[in-house]
Parts: structure tokens; C-alpha cells; sequence
């Protein structure tokens, strides 16, 4: 059965940030990771209102994951733009937009009824890869601009498994080049990983897919 599907019949998507078609596009990802049996441990950088955690709490209770599952984010909206980030189709992406409350993702995740992720708040600049689990299985990096990918990126090194799927949402959106910067640089240095685009979103494998 596939439970990405049954899962975006039933249930609201609760904002505007993310639509249908990369959600499932994540899930599936998330998904084919879960049917393979690998074990270890989830990521997720830049959560919001809780929209794509919630999606992801509830796939993985449907496979009875028994992993830690671990969110970032600042609570306060997006951080400063560098040079990185300069596009004329990104105007409406500053500093302190897309504002929402560690307390209002809290709660969404009360109404549903589901399990609290391992909530760690700051910005990602702040953050070790201390504050990151071993054995990543599946990250979710969805920081918008270059600095705060780079920054997902560097506490993961070293910690994803041999068999890691990382999602980058925006890279191939042209209002924030700086997520594709990002990714294409980390590649360069990690040429043991594969690419192919989906929607927006860049899927990234720890072994190359057939």
C-alpha cells in the first residue's frame, strides 16, 4: 500500500510554503527509505508551522519508526540574505519573514494528536554537529538561503548513513539561488553522492540509484 498517498487524501496541508506535489515528493523519498528497512535517524532543518513534520511524524508511525527524529529552526523567520542569495525574483524573502513560534508548531502537533520531534531552537549558525544525531537516514533541508544550507550541511557531515537520502527544498527555485549554490558546492566536495531534480526540490543519494 502506499501510505504517502492515503496520507495527502486525508489530511490538510496546513500553510502555504509547501505544495502537494513536493510533499509528496519528499514523502515518497522518505518512504522508499522506510520500506528498504535501513535504520537510524531523521533531520529536518527549517520546520515552520510543523506542515512537513507533521507529514513525516505520521508516515513514520505508519512504519513503526523507532528512530530519533530531530527539527531545527531560529522560530524567529529567515535570517539576513548574503550576496548568495541576490535575485530579483526573491524580493519578498527578508529577514524576519515567515515568522512562526516554536509554541505554534508545538501545538499544531497537539491538535494532531502526534508525537513531538526532538524540537532544537536557534539559528543554524548556532548549532554543532553535536546538536546533530548519528547515522542520518533522511534529512529535510529546508533553511531558504545559502548560509543556512551551507550550515545544514556542514553539522551533517560525516553523520549521514551509507544509505542517506538528503531533500533540499528550492533548488531549483530561481527566488532563492542561494539553496542551489549551497548544494552545488557541497557536491563538489562529496562526489560519492547523486542528484536528480524534482519539482523544486533536490534529492540526494548516498549511492547512485538505478
Amino acid at each position: 500500500m502506499n501510505i504517502t498517498n492515503y496520507l495527502l487524501a486525508k489530511y490538510p496541508i496546513i500553510s502555504d510554503q509547501v505544495d502537494a506535489k513536493e510533499l509528496g515528493t519528499l514523502l515518497r523519498e522518505l518512504e522508499k527509505l522506510l520500506q528498504s528497512g535501513v535504520t537510524g535517524n531523521i533531520v529536518e532543518f527549517g520546520c515552520y508551522v510543523g506542515t512537513t513534520s507533521l507529514f513525516m511524524r505520521r508516515l513514520l508511525d505508519a512504519y513503526d519508526f523507532k528512530g530519533e527524529f530531530h527539527v531545527y529552526d531560529s522560530f524567529m523567520g529567515l535570517p539576513e540574505k548574503t550576496q548568495a542569495d541576490a535575485s530579483a525574483a526573491g524580493e519578498q524573502f527578508k529577514a524576519g519573514e515567515l515568522l512562526a513560534p516554536r509554541k505554534t508548531f508545538i501545538q499544531n502537533f497537539k491538535k494532531a494528536g502526534l508525537k513531538l520531534p526532538i524540537i532544537h531552537k536557534g539559528w543554524f549558525a548556532d548549532f554543532s554537529p553535536n546538536d546533530v544525531p548519528e547515522d542520518i537516514i533522511f534529512a529535510f533541508f529546508d533553511g531558504d538561503f545559502y548560509e543556512s544550507i551551507a550550515d545544514s550541511f556542514r553539522m551533517c557531515d560525516g553523520k549521514f548513513h551509507k544509505k542517506a537520502t538528503i531533500v533540499v527544498d528550492d533548488y531549483a527555485n530561481e527566488a532563492l539561488p542561494g539553496a542551489a549554490r549551497a548544494v552545488d558546492e557541497w557536491l563538489k566536495n562529496n562526489q560519492q553522492f547523486t542528484i536528480r531534480i524534482e519539482a523544486s526540490l533536490a534529492i540526494i543519494y548516498s549511492c547512485p540509484k538505478t
